[in-house]
């Protein structure tokens, strides 16, 4: 399911580039749609899928490698506004009749960039001399006809280059990427000022899409939604039940690894706030007797996972008229299945275990969205800020960063535990620059001391870490005196803990979870 966008889409064609995403994520920032599609997309393709503009993506390869990713130049003959990349720059001067000299002079990080075209569109306003953040070792060294060179660094004779008439563009620096001030203003000048693209990419205007959208597919079948607590599940539900109203009945299954208040949280915002028809299912007891003596967190993976859809597909069946089921499947998820494959996704969102004489279509009304759009959308329908900005939560939960066997008394340890974590870091991080923390509750035990007494207990471990995307991610460098408090609450409020420690480890090489 897609959305019924009223403006022609921007293009990021990929050539295998690390900030492919980031480079749509940057284009929407500036309320313009865009979407990923593969360098080898046809001419035709493009025609048929009407563009308002292209940004053709950097990557790995040297454009001189003998399988380097390329693109059919009849798509320069389009007419459409197109801004390259990096590679994109230096693919646009060899297929336009440029050149590209090889050479053993490359340009990595930080640099200072001087603008000789003050006057071009994409400078326009902006400091002559500013920082950008290069990645290559080719670079341009002969423009193509009709080109002119727009900038240069102490390495780079052609940073950047133009041919306005048929608003062609490049840059060899990165502008999708933090390091690069300006780059955002390049972005917006490229898509407003010479695409003439109006920024009307906006959260009210994606969820009256998506209303439309949902009410067309589904007229008046009945929806079911697993609702777990997380954002995507939780925006996927509002935004249904904005549409069709009492056509949606969500279903909860609370397997009881979740943390401290969390399920009667979830159930009073959908059932008491937004009035949703909610199955809440309470399996704890039925959880805890399939993962007794359980002790592998792949196991206690496949455990809770099929036990999820067993629990939920017994809700499913009681109801009538079911024809729709709902699920959070998020555009990042599309483009992971590769060009050509979005009907595959990912394994976890697609491949649901539908049981024998059972089956729903899928809806996906977020599948064209970034996660912080969805958190966006989730804010404008709404929905409170501790849903809307939960941080990242296993599906099996607790279980997971329970190390070795789960009991119903260690799932109530960690609870408290991993509340006063959350609670403490919480306070002190206003500005949400922490990615995630949490406690984890590890199977071994120690010797202390409480009062005059010697004890044998828990340790508790703390976990929190910095991170842009959760693909690497660093300890977070937390105050003593805040460190302090938390293990001198949770020593003091929580039985059976007598010790407290800090996870200092990265990733890689180790994981941001513990199991």
């Amino acid at each position: 399911m897609s959305l019924l966008h009223d403006q022609r889409p921007v293009f990021v064609v990929d050539f295998g580039a690390q900030y492919a995403q980031l480079i749509a994520r940057r284009v929407r920032e500036c309320k313009v749609y865009s979407e990923i599609v593969p360098c080898d997309i046809a001419p035709e393709e493009l025609r048929r899928r009407d563009p308002a503009a292209l940004i053709l993506s950097g990557g790995p390869a040297s454009v001189y490698a003998e399988d380097a990713p390329g693109m059919d130049p009849e798509i320069y003959e389009l007419g459409v506004p197109i801004l390259g990349l990096c590679y994109g720059m230096q693919l646009m001067a060899l297929d336009l009749g440029g050149a590209v000299p090889r050479t053993d002079v490359g340009e990595y990080g930080f640099a200072e960039l001087t603008v000789d075209a003050p006057d071009s569109a994409i400078f326009d306003g902006l400091p002559v001399t500013q920082q950008v953040w290069m990645s290559h070792r080719d670079s341009v060294g002969t423009v193509p006809k009709g080109f002119r060179a727009t900038a240069h660094t102490g390495t780079t004779a052609i940073a950047a280059m133009e041919d306005p008439k048929r608003r062609l563009y490049a840059t060899q620096f990165h502008p999708e990427v933090a390091h690069t001030p300006h780059g955002q203003e390049m972005l917006r000048r490229f898509l407003h000022d010479v695409a003439d693209i109006a920024p009307t990419w906006t959260m009210v205007n994606i969820i009256d899409e998506v209303t439309e959208s949902v009410r067309a597919k589904v007229g008046d079948a009945r929806v079911i939604c697993g609702l777990s607590g997380g954002v995507d599940s939780s925006v996927v539900a509002a935004l249904l039940h904005r549409a069709i109203g009492d056509q949606l009945t969500c279903v909860f299954v609370d397997h009881g690894m979740l943390r401290l208040d969390e399920a009667e949280q979830v159930a009073h915002v959908f059932r008491d706030n937004f009035h949703v028809d909610l199955v809440h299912v309470q399996a704890e007891a039925r959880y805890l007797g399939l993962l007794a003596g359980v002790t592998d967190p792949e196991e206690k993976r496949r455990i809770i996972g099929e036990e999820f859809w067993r629990v939920f597909f017994e809700e499913a069946t009681k109801l009538e008229g079911v024809r729709f089921l709902a699920q959070g499947t998020l555009y990042p998820d599309v483009i992971e299945s590769g060009p050509g494959k979005a009907a595959k996704i990912k394994s976890h969102h697609n491949l649901i275990p539908f049981p024998e004489g059972v089956h729903f279509d899928l809806i996906e009304p977020l599948r064209s969205l970034f996660k912080d759009e969805v958190r966006e959308v989730g804010a404008e329908l709404g929905l409170p800020d501790e849903i809307v900005h939960r941080q990242p939560f296993p599906g099996p939960g607790l279980a997971v960063r329970i190390i070795g066997g789960i009991t119903a008394e260690k799932l109530d340890t960690l609870r408290l535990a991993d509340a006063i974590v959350r609670e403490e870091i919480g306070r002190w991080d206003e500005n949400r620059e922490v990615w995630q923390y949490f406690a984890v509750l590890p199977d071994i035990r120690s010797v202390g001391v409480m009062g005059d007494e010697r004890t044998y207990g828990h340790p508790i471990i703390i976990r929190a870490v910095a991170s842009a995307d959760a693909m690497t991610a660093d300890w977070a460098r937390l105050p003593h005196d805040l460190l302090a408090k938390m293990s001198n609450r949770i020593i003091n409020e929580v039985p059976g803990i007598n010790r407290v420690a800090y996870d200092i480890t990265s990733k890689p090489p180790g994981t941001i979870e513990w199991e």
